[in-house]
């Protein structure tokens, strides 16, 4: 911990599973306890300062939209309320409160599933190199922010941390999960996205892209991880969207703005960030929450 910051946890008598780029998981039996940590990751690099307070902002966002797409598919979600946590969780309930979630126990797909609804990212440099993203050809002509006719799904691979996932075309997510589940979370990731961009645009925020995680119970399909977050997708605000170029927004494009600005090459170790760039990450992710929900 850093601060009132929580870097990253070590709770002696729970067995840590997974420490993600953001997320510790432990595993409690039948259950999965995940904590959103105050880390952030930029071009898959962990950076060396946390931002105060981000791990909650996440956990509240994902609750919210949890809740919002239960008509379309089931999630994880067991609680939010560390009361109702198992005993072992309890010595630990102020690092946790607000940050963390008990979730089902599901085993995780091996792609990222992946919307677009604008051209930016790495679907821009994609479509300015071969015309397409993910072997989806696209009409010609289209500027960077566009927004595409019809959100597409552009899965990716799901690499180990500090390794790029790779993004692949439709036919290779079936070759690696099979047809009937491809089609499955393709089509739940679309009816999330169109549902999740639709409310957002009514709150003056566009999420231009975004990837999903799914798992199985008893061959059953669940959303899990987080959901439509700063970390997870692109967030413009909608007043200031201009096509033709990159866009203002309220995720960590600013914290890449400031790498690119002194010219770090993205590979490890990462700098110390400054206080002014830790500061105005964190307004910007509590921006999109405020906007959000309120």
């Amino acid at each position: 911990m850093t601060g009132n910051a929580v870097f990253e946890t070590d709770f002696s008598g729970l067995e840590l599973i997974k420490r993600g780029k953001v997320r510790d998981i432990y595993d409690l039996d039948d259950k999965i306890l995940m904590i959103a940590t105050d880390r952030i990751s930029a071009y898959d690099v962990v950076m060396p300062n946390p931002i105060p307070g981000k791990g909650e902002i996440l956990t509240q966002i994902s609750l919210f939209w949890f809740k919002i797409m239960e008509d379309i598919v089931s999630n994880h979600l067991i609680s939010s309320d560390v009361e109702a946590y198992p005993e072992s969780c309890r010595p630990y309930s102020d690092v946790l409160n607000g940050r963390s979630m008990l979730v089902k126990k599901a085993e995780p797909l091996p792609i990222e599933c992946v919307v677009r609804g604008y051209i930016s990212g790495s679907g821009w440099k994609s479509y300015q190199e071969t015309g397409k993203v993910c072997g989806i050809e696209l009409p010609p002509g289209l500027k960077e922010s566009d927004q595409l006719a019809e959100p597409i799904f552009t899965p990716s691979t799901k690499e180990e941390q500090g390794a790029h996932d790779i993004n692949i075309s439709f036919e290779e997510a079936v070759d690696i999960v099979g047809k009937d589940l491809a089609e499955n979370v393709r089509d739940l990731s679309i009816a999330i996205y169109k549902k999740g961009a639709a409310f957002a645009a009514e709150k003056g925020i566009i999420i231009a892209d975004t990837k999903f995680e799914f798992g199985l119970i008893d061959d059953r399909t669940i959303l899990i991880d987080e959901v439509l977050t700063p970390d997870s997708s692109r967030f413009w605000p909608k007043n200031t969207y201009q096509p033709g170029g990159a866009q203002n927004s309220f995720d960590k494009q600013y914290l890449r703005d400031y790498l690119t600005s002194i010219k770090w090459d993205k590979t490890p170790p990462a700098p110390q960030l400054p206080e002014e760039v830790i500061q105005k990450t964190y307004q910007k992710y509590k921006e999109a929450l405020t906007c959000l929900t309120e």
